[in-house]
C-alpha cells in the first residue's frame, strides 16, 4: 500500500473515486502479505498487487462492483484442484481481501493518512472486514489523534487503544471484538493496518563494502546512514543517493541513536578500537539485527575483547560474525546479498539453504497470520 498511496491520495484529492482491495488475512504459502493493496480507478486503470498476478482480474471486477454499487466486500482466494481454470492462487494458500469504495465523503482522513505516511509520521488504519458494523467503515488513528469511526463509541475506544499497540510494533493484523468494542467477543473483525516509519539500517565503516550494503539495504526499504570517524572516507557523494553519511566515532553516534526491534546495524570497520566499543553499545540495545565483518581470526580476537569489556554469553549470542551467510561471496556486491539474506532469513525464519532441499511451503509461516481470520 505505502508504495502506490501517493497516486491515490492524487485520485482521492481530485474527488475521483476508486475502489481499493486490501489483503487482511493469509495462510499458507501466500504471495503477499497483509497489507498489500491494489486500486481500481474511475477509468479503469490498475495500480498495486494483492497476489502478484494470480487473482487481480477477479479483484478488478470486484472493485469495479464495489464502486457501482458503494459497497465493500470481502473475498478469499486458494487454489482449486477441482477446476484447473478456476480464479485461484497456483501456490496453493489462501488470501483474504476487503474490497471497498473509497471517496472523499467514505474516508475523509484518507488524505491525512497518505500525507503522514509521506512524511514519515506513524499512523494506523482500522477497517471494518466483517460483523455488525458497516463493513469498510475506517477510524484512522495517529499517537495523538483520531479521526473518523466505526459506528459505536466503544468500538472506537477498544480500537484505538489497539491500535496504538500495534503501531508501536509495527504491527499488521486482524482484530477482533464485540458490537461495542468488548474484548472477549469475535462479532466484529477489524483490520488493523500500520504505517510505521521504515525501519533503520545503521551501516558503521565507511568502505566499499558499505557502499554496497546501503544500497541493498535502500533497495530492501530501509533507511540507511552510514557512519565513519573519518572524514575522507565518509563522504556524501561515495554512496548511494538517499543514504544519510555521519561523521562520527560510531560508538558515540548509536549511543545518541534510536534503535528498535526493527533495526538493523552492520559493523563493518573490522578495526578493535572502533569494533569493540561500537559492539559493546549494540548488544546493549534494541536491534532485530547485529552483524559484524572480518576473518574467523578476527571474530574470535574480537569476542575475547567484548568479553573483557564485560558482555555476558546472552548479549554475546546476538552478534551474527562473520557477518552474512555463506554463499562464497568475494565482491562488495556479492557480500551485501549475502548480509541481506541473512537479514531476511533471520527476519523469517529461514534455513539459508536452497529451497531444492526443503519441504513444505515455501514462504515460512507469516507473523501476520491468523487463522481465526474473517472469511468471505
Amino acid at each position: 500500500m505505502r508504495e502506490i498511496l501517493p497516486a491515490l491520495n492524487g485520485w482521492w484529492s481530485a474527488g475521483s473515486p476508486f475502489g481499493l482491495a486490501t489483503v487482511v488475512a493469509v495462510s499458507r504459502s501466500a504471495p503477499r502479505d497483509p497489507g498489500a493493496a491494489m486500486a481500481v480507478g474511475p477509468d479503469g486503470e490498475v495500480l498495486g498487487s494483492v497476489s502478484g498476478g494470480c487473482v487481480e482480474g477477479a479483484v478488478h471486477e470486484l472493485a469495479q462492483e464495489s464502486l457501482a454499487d458503494g459497497r465493500a466486500r470481502l473475498e478469499t482466494f486458494g487454489y482449486s484442484d477441482e477446476d484447473a481454470f478456476a480464479v485461484g492462487l497456483t501456490c496453493g494458500g489462501e488470501i483474504t481481501v476487503l474490497v471497498r469504495p473509497v471517496t472523499p465523503e467514505r474516508d475523509p482522513a484518507f488524505g491525512a493518512v497518505a500525507e503522514s505516511v509521506a512524511a514519515g509520521r506513524p499512523v494506523t488504519t482500522a477497517t471494518v472486514t466483517d460483523g455488525p458494523a458497516a463493513r469498510g467503515a475506517v477510524l484512522a488513528v495517529w499517537p495523538d489523534e483520531v479521526r473518523g469511526t466505526l459506528g459505536a463509541p466503544g468500538l472506537d475506544a477498544a480500537v484505538t487503544a489497539d491500535a496504538r499497540g500495534e503501531l508501536a510494533l509495527g504491527a499488521t493484523g486482524v482484530r477482533h471484538y464485540g458490537p461495542h468494542g468488548e474484548r472477549r467477543e469475535d462479532a466484529v473483525s477489524v483490520f488493523l493496518h500500520s504505517y510505521a516509519p521504515p525501519p533503520r539500517m545503521l551501516v558503521f565503516g565507511a568502505i566499499d563494502y558499505a557502499a554496497a550494503v546501503a544500497r541493498i539495504g535502500d533497495f530492501l526499504g530501509y533507511r540507511v546512514t552510514v557512519c565513519d570517524a573519518r572524514p575522507v572516507f565518509a563522504t556524501p557523494r561515495r554512496f548511494p543517493p538517499g543514504t544519510e553519511v555521519v561523521v562520527d566515532w560510531p560508538h558515540r553516534y548509536l549511543r545518541g541513536a534510536e534503535t528498535d526491534g526493527r533495526t538493523v546495524i552492520c559493523v563493518l570497520t573490522h578495526d578493535p578500537k572502533f569494533d569493540v566499543p561500537l559492539l559493546r553499545e549494540a548488544l546493549r540495545r534494541p536491534a532485530a539485527y547485529i552483524g559484524a565483518m572480518g576473518s574467523r581470526r578476527t571474530h574470535d580476537e574480537r569476542r575475547a575483547r567484548l568479553v573483557e569489556a564485560g558482555l555476558d554469553g546472552a548479549e554475546l549470542a546476538r552478534l551474527r560474525s562473520p557477518i552474512g551467510l555463506d554463499l562464497g561471496a568475494r565482491t562488495p556486491e556479492e557480500v551485501a546479498v549475502s548480509v541481506a539474506a541473512e537479514i531476511v532469513a533471520l527476519r523469517w525464519g529461514g534455513s539459508g539453504g536452497p529451497l531444492t532441499g526443503t519441504e513444505g511451503a515455501v514462504h515460512p509461516p507469516s507473523p501476520f497470520e491468523d487463522s481465526s481470520s474473517p472469511k468471505a
